[in-house]
């Protein structure tokens, strides 16, 4: 669990390396805007699923407001670590049953979807960056080994 204790740490840094970006150009980057409000709500629903609460899960690609992605990086790093002191090393592989957006049931353990979480982002970042570059802008660095450095 400690690696993926890491990966969450890498994920809320690289979050906030890419809202720095979108704060200072906001008017311009409306489909980046998209991708990153994507990855936040994305975080928020898969807690959400993993500790029983109900979602909104066709809301994943509402666009939010830079404000509004600010807080919901503060929201979502403040229930990630509660949920992380509260969840002992051996419930990790713990089965977890719910729906995906499209009500489809799935049953995946607590590991394997936090594993996911973090490489979602990743993934997502990866594309705000190829468009930062293709509108004429710097892609952030967001690299794990940035971070860890």
């Amino acid at each position: 669990m400690q690696t993926i204790y890491k990966m969450f740490e890498h994920l809320h840094w690289a979050n906030e390396q890419i809202l720095a970006v979108l704060q200072n150009s906001e008017d311009k980057m409306n489909e980046e805007k998209r991708l990153f409000s994507h990855i936040l709500l994305t975080e928020e629903v898969w807690l959400n699923r993993i500790i029983g609460l109900e979602n909104q899960a066709s809301l994943i690609w509402t666009e939010l407001g830079i404000e509004e992605c600010s807080k919901q990086i503060n929201q979502n790093k403040q229930k990630y670590e509660q949920f992380f002191a509260s969840l002992p090393d051996q419930h990790a592989d713990k089965l977890i049953t719910y729906r995906n957006s499209t009500g489809q049931e799935f049953t995946t353990s607590i590991r394997d979807i936090l594993t996911h979480i973090a490489l979602h982002g990743h993934y997502h970042r990866g594309q705000i960056n190829q468009k930062l570059r293709l509108d004429g802008f710097e892609p952030v660095g967001t690299d794990f080994i940035t971070f860890v450095r």
